[in-house]
């Protein structure tokens, strides 16, 4: 696949990581616009919304670069209660009481967005993620070994992720924070010029 040179809208070092693993012609310029949470927004909706307006608050200063914004929520019970970023620790081990033992879906929203030429793309991608049962003990331990105040539902699969998640259902890099399988699919499209 041709590199593309690429904004990515965010400071997420997972997602710059990930974003290595497809291109290798990229700048970080975070973006600094609030998340919407509406209720009268689904979870998928949110997502592609946020993501949107991340990428399009950085190629306004950008109109000439190809933007990659992003945004991950965490939602239990379908699209009943999201999980944010946890305001401190003792609301990360609120967060995991609650997940543990249950499913929950991760919903990564991602847009691409070139200001001058009038093009994007916006998609979504979901993937149900069940945690096995945990004791209080185990998980003051796993908030022990890594900081949860900048991950949504306070914890992060690739961070000993085997201590709380017992099966993932979908793409384990969109619960780190970028579908790759389908953003690997929607930089070869944006590249070959389909969808213009």
């Amino acid at each position: 696949m041709k590199s593309l040179p690429i904004i990515l809208a965010s400071a997420s070092p997972r997602r710059q990581e990930l974003l290595q693993q497809l291109v290798t012609d990229f700048e970080v310029v975070p973006s600094d616009v609030l998340e919407v949470h509406d209720e009268q927004l689904t979870a998928w909706e949110m997502a592609q919304i946020n993501a949107y307006r991340k990428a399009r608050a950085v190629a306004k200063k950008f109109p000439d670069r190809l933007v990659l914004g992003a945004d991950t929520l965490v939602y239990l019970d379908r699209d009943t209660k999201l999980f944010g970023k946890p305001i401190d620790r003792a609301d990360a081990a609120r967060m995991l009481r609650e997940l543990q033992g249950r499913v929950h879906a991760v919903i990564t929203g991602v847009c691409l967005l070139h200001l001058r030429n009038h093009r994007q793309h916006v998609f979504a991608e979901w993937t149900d993620v069940r945690f096995h049962p945990l004791t209080a003990k185990q998980i003051e331990d796993y908030l022990a070994l890594m900081n949860p105040l900048d991950k949504a539902g306070a914890y992060a699969i690739q961070e000993h992720g085997e201590r709380i998640v017992a099966e993932i259902s979908g793409s384990y890099s969109n619960v780190v924070g970028l579908p790759m399988e389908r953003l690997r699919e929607a930089l070869r499209e944006w590249a070959n010029g389909v969808g213009l």
